[in-house]
């Protein structure tokens, strides 16, 4: 729906703008203001002077002073033109119309006419309160253009100007010479004026779009550094929940190696070999993939990572669970993988690989620490099928279930951590997570992520 005049107007002048337009630098601006002002105090002056010593001031009683005086008193306000724009104009204007009245020509000298576009042009442009702007640029205009209707009502110095050309006699063009005359000091004057109040509107909606795009420019910083920020702190909670299932499981099977190990030494000491070679397998992965794990902290690019530390594993997915349930570490633990169409689980991206396996990993990690269970079970479900019941899962789900036979062991609750960063990385692939104790006995962590849709 198109703005009606009046509102295309007050909104280009920003009646109701959230906008007050001041000096980026208020000192050095009104330091500026006070030297212009001055310099143009002291031009008006000498310019007076140049047209009275020229003939153009008409012979009267004025002292010469009382001349200087008007012409000084017409400039001199805008030594404070920006911080008072709309006073600074009333009193520049109210100069023009009492002078202009009184001693015309003076107020007809160029140096006050730049003075009087300056004056309009910055109320324009930099007064704070645009109600009040219109208002008193309205009534100095409405003052401007009956100061010179009355002129030209009551002085005959056009009509003598037509008779000393001697145009009254054979007009030259198409209007007659007086009536040229009239429209010509009036298509002047508008264009004075008005071009005075739209160069100061154009600089004024120039300076809120800057602040405008500024302001933007800012907000944008803020997000960018806040997104900055997030990007970091969701890095250092991946980064811990890698760090407490590496150690974890890999703490848990060594301890419960060491320990069975250190039984064995004592009644059959060839047996013990065989915990002894699962704590160093178990020790060594735990190595690299805490080396995995700190070159992914560390701020340098790929090559001298690799003259660094040299060949960083690939991080674990859904393929490597069998490498977990077949560790021996005196849990009996079985695996079954059920794919839907076959081949599916090739198809699970690699985030959500790895957090699969991280989750069966810290699984496997409680039951060895947590509970009594001496078998527990693993399956693996990638169904591609969509779910009806639930909109998550249009593209199909990849699941991992982990469950024993056990009960919690006394004095062994450990800090809850493991199942904070089972969660969170649920909640990061905006899935499901079951986690607690079985009606039949045991225990069971369920963790099902939505597959993306597949494109058609």
């Amino acid at each position: 729906m198109r703005a009606r005049p009046a509102e295309a107007v007050a909104d280009w002048f920003g009646v109701d703008a959230d906008f007050e337009r001041r000096p980026a630098d208020p000192a050095t601006a009104y330091r500026r203001d006070v030297w212009l002002g001055l310099g143009l105090t002291v031009l008006a002056v000498a310019g007076t002077e140049l047209s009275r010593s020229a003939g153009y001031l008409p012979d009267d009683s004025r002292p010469t002073w009382v001349l200087y005086l008007l012409s000084a008193v017409g400039a001199l306000p805008l030594v404070v033109r920006r911080r008072y724009p709309l006073t600074v104009l009333a009193v520049v204007y109210a100069h023009f119309l009492l002078v202009g009245l009184t001693v015309p020509v003076v107020a007809m000298t160029q140096v006050l006419q730049v003075v009087y576009f300056m004056t309009l042009y910055t109320a324009v442009a930099w007064a704070r309160d645009r109600r009040a702007m219109l208002i008193v640029v309205g009534a100095s205009l409405a003052a401007m253009f009956g100061w010179l209707f009355w002129q030209m009502a009551v002085s005959s110095g056009m009509h003598h100007y037509v008779e000393e050309q001697g145009l009254l006699d054979d007009p030259p063009g198409l209007l007659s010479p007086l009536g040229a005359a009239v429209v010509q000091t009036w298509l002047t004057n508008i264009a004075y004026f008005f071009g005075a109040i739209a160069v100061g509107q154009f600089a004024w909606n120039g300076a809120r779009r800057r602040t405008q795009l500024a302001a933007q420019a800012a907000t944008i910083e803020r997000q960018a550094a806040e997104l900055e920020r997030r990007a970091v702190v969701t890095e250092r909670l991946r980064i811990a929940r890698e760090l407490h299932d590496v150690v974890a499981h890999h703490v848990s099977v060594i301890g419960i190696q060491a320990a069975a190990a250190r039984r064995l030494l004592a009644k059959d000491p060839a047996a013990a070999g065989a915990p002894l070679a699962t704590i160093e397998t178990a020790s060594r992965d735990a190595v690299e993939q805490m080396r995995g794990l700190v070159g992914t902290l560390r701020d340098i690019g790929d090559d001298e990572a690799h003259a660094v530390d040299g060949d960083r594993s690939p991080e674990p997915g859904v393929a490597d669970i069998a490498r977990l349930v077949a560790a021996d570490d005196g849990l009996d633990v079985t695996y079954a993988v059920v794919a839907e169409p076959p081949g599916a689980v090739a198809a699970v991206p690699g985030p959500m690989g790895v957090s699969l396996y991280r989750s069966t990993q810290e699984a496997l990690a409680n039951v060895r620490r947590h509970s009594t269970a001496r078998s527990a079970g693993v399956t693996v479900r990638v169904d591609r099928r969509r779910v009806d019941d639930d909109a998550r899962f249009a593209g199909g789900f990849a699941e991992i279930e982990v469950v024993d036979d056990g009960r919690a062991r006394p004095g062994t609750s450990g800090t809850g951590l493991g199942l904070v960063g089972i969660r969170e990385r649920v909640a990061t692939h905006h899935g499901i997570a079951e986690i607690g104790p079985r009606v039949t006995g045991g225990y069971r962590v369920r963790v099902r992520l939505p597959l993306p849709q597949e494109e058609s």
